[in-house]
C-alpha cells in the first residue's frame, strides 16, 4: 500500500478550492458536488474567482515565459495559508511540482506549493473521512491519471475512498495504468498514437464488467466519455467528488400518507 508522500496537516476549518478550468467550464457540477462534500464534513470552502488554468498547456509546450506569468497571477489568488484543494491530478501536479522549477526565484512559490492538495488525497489523509453508502450495489473501476498518479501519488487515496462504499466491487481493469492518450496537446501533435492508446482503454474498461468507472480527472474523462459516446457505448465516467456525495447522501425520509 502506498504511504503519504508528504506531512499532512491537521484538518482545517477552512480551504480554498481549484476547481480548474475543466470543471469550471465543461463539468461545473463536479466542483458544486466537492464543495457539498467537504462543507458536509465541516470545512468552509473560499473560492477566488480570478483564479484560471494552471499553465500546464503553455508549459508543455515550451512556452515558459507565458506560463511563468499565468503561474504568477494564480499564486496571487491564494494569499490566505489555508490549504488548496485541486479537483485534478493533472493541476496538482503542476501546481505543487512544476510551479517551483517555473519560479526558482519566487519567495512564495515553495509555500504555495506546499499548501496543493489534491482532492481525494485531502479527503484521505487531511480529513480521514469515513463514508456511510446508501447506494445500491454496483461494479465500478478506477481511472487515474497519469499525472495523478506519479506526480501526486493519488491512485491509492481513490482506492481506500472506494473501498469504503459497502455496495460497490472496484474491479481492476486490464492494464490500469496506461494512459488513456490525451495528454493534453499530446492527442493533438500525436493524434494516430492517442487515438490507439484511447482505443486500448476504452475496450479494457468495456471487457471489465463494470456499471461505470470513476475518475478524479475530467481530461481523461472527457476524452474517455467522448470516445465511448463516438463508440455507441452507454459506459461512462463520473468525478469521484460526484459519486462519493451522491453515494453517501441520507436516504430520503418516508413520506406519511397518513
Amino acid at each position: 500500500m502506498q504511504t503519504a508522500i508528504k506531512h499532512y496537516p491537521s484538518k482545517p476549518k477552512k480551504v480554498y478550492l481549484y476547481a480548474t478550468c475543466l470543471v469550471d467550464n465543461f463539468a461545473p457540477q463536479s466542483g458544486l458536488d466537492a464543495i457539498a462534500l467537504l462543507e458536509r464534513e465541516g470545512i468552509e470552502i473560499i473560492y477566488p474567482q480570478g483564479q484560471t488554468c494552471c499553465g500546464q498547456p503553455a508549459y508543455n509546450s515550451g512556452y515558459a515565459e507565458q506560463a511563468q506569468q499565468v503561474a504568477i497571477h494564480q499564486i496571487a489568488q491564494f494569499p490566505q495559508p489555508w490549504p488548496i484543494v485541486v479537483l485534478s491530478g493533472s493541476c496538482g501536479g503542476m501546481l505543487r511540482k512544476h510551479y517551483p522549477t517555473l519560479l526558482p526565484d519566487s519567495p512564495e512559490v515553495a509555500a504555495f506549493s506546499e499548501r496543493i492538495y489534491e482532492f481525494s488525497e485531502f479527503l484521505v489523509h487531511v480529513l480521514k473521512i469515513k463514508l456511510e453508502d446508501n447506494g445500491h450495489p454496483e461494479r465500478v473501476a478506477l481511472h487515474t491519471s497519469c499525472a495523478g498518479r506519479r506526480e501526486m501519488g493519488i491512485r491509492e487515496p481513490g482506492v481506500q475512498l472506494l473501498h469504503q462504499l459497502n455496495n460497490v466491487v472496484l474491479v481492476e481493469q486490464a492494464y490500469e495504468s496506461e494512459c488513456c492518450g490525451f495528454g493534453g496537446s499530446f492527442s493533438v501533435k500525436h493524434a494516430d498514437i492517442s487515438s490507439a492508446m484511447l482505443e486500448d482503454k476504452t475496450r479494457h474498461l468495456r471487457e471489465a464488467d463494470i456499471d461505470l468507472y470513476v475518475s478524479a480527472d475530467w481530461g481523461c474523462m472527457l476524452n474517455l466519455n467522448g470516445a465511448f459516446e463516438h463508440q455507441q457505448q452507454t459506459l461512462r465516467g463520473i468525478h469521484l467528488a460526484s459519486y462519493l456525495l451522491q453515494r453517501t447522501q441520507a436516504e430520503p425520509e418516508p413520506i406519511d400518507n397518513a
